[in-house]
């Protein structure tokens, strides 16, 4: 097998969740072009159509969109269910919808506790069970959750965003044990500093400047910059690589 094969996704079929914007979109891409059908998810299906329009474009991979709320528990067995029948399979899942309350921890109501918990972990550990079984069967499957350097360190009221995404770290080191001797792979992949819509949201202007000169390399990441990392773990050339976090902050968490 050369390089290039074991990079290849051709003949797979790859969910994302949270797959209309932002990391998630570029993630898609990135899978769709390495020849991997794709299925999208998010809340907005007019979203999802637009942004699979764009991700489909010049290449020859198949795609499909679920309209899904993953703060919702139902809505992650019915996601996974309908993905599970556009193509017949799902032989990688990446968990990559998440979002993001700014609070400090006396400032924190219950309401929102629970919906970023819902959204940031629990839909992640309801969509791998719901998809592990057809991996089993088939011999093998990979599972990416998206942490973050978050999962590591920390800034003024992130609380909820760090605790969860310090969470989906337990969580792949032991479902990679569970699923392990069937062929299946559970990993994180944790960025740093990528600008997209949600850190537009929550980063002011002026300490953007201050986040790129922290990093080793003294500048934000670009979104393609992630798009190694994650076929890397979806991959063959991968298939080793289990229970793990794959930091890509430019050297930020380096210091």
């Amino acid at each position: 097998m050369d390089t290039s094969d074991r990079f290849s996704l051709t003949g797979r079929v790859a969910l994302v969740t949270g797959g209309s914007k932002g990391l998630g979109k570029a993630f898609t891409r990135g899978l769709a072009e390495a020849g991997a059908d794709v299925v999208i998810a998010s809340r907005n299906v007019d979203e999802l159509h637009d942004a699979l329009a764009e991700i489909l474009d010049g290449t020859t991979a198949r795609g499909a969109v679920v309209a899904a709320d993953l703060a919702r528990r139902a809505d992650a067995g019915r996601l996974a269910a309908e993905a599970e029948s556009a193509f017949g399979r799902i032989d990688i899942l990446v968990n990559n919808a998440g979002t993001n309350h700014l609070a400090a921890i006396d400032e924190i109501a219950d309401e929102q506790w629970d919906r970023v918990l819902e959204l940031n972990l629990s839909a992640a550990m309801a969509l791998s069970r719901a998809v592990v079984p057809g991996m089993r069967e088939r011999g093998g499957g990979r599972i990416v959750h998206g942490s973050s350097i978050m999962g590591f360190v920390s800034r003024e009221r992130r609380n909820l965003y760090s605790a969860t995404k310090s969470a989906l770290l337990g969580l792949a080191r032991a479902s990679a044990i569970d699923v392990g001797a069937a062929g299946i792979t559970v990993n994180c992949l944790a960025p740093g500093y990528f600008l997209t819509e949600m850190t537009e949201a929550v980063i002011p202007v002026d300490d953007r400047a201050v986040l790129a000169r922290r990093t080793a390399i003294g500048r934000w990441g670009d979104l393609d910059e992630l798009i190694g990392p994650l076929l890397l773990l979806c991959s063959d050339a991968g298939s080793f690589i289990t229970g793990s976090t794959l930091v890509v902050d430019g050297g930020y968490t380096a210091r």
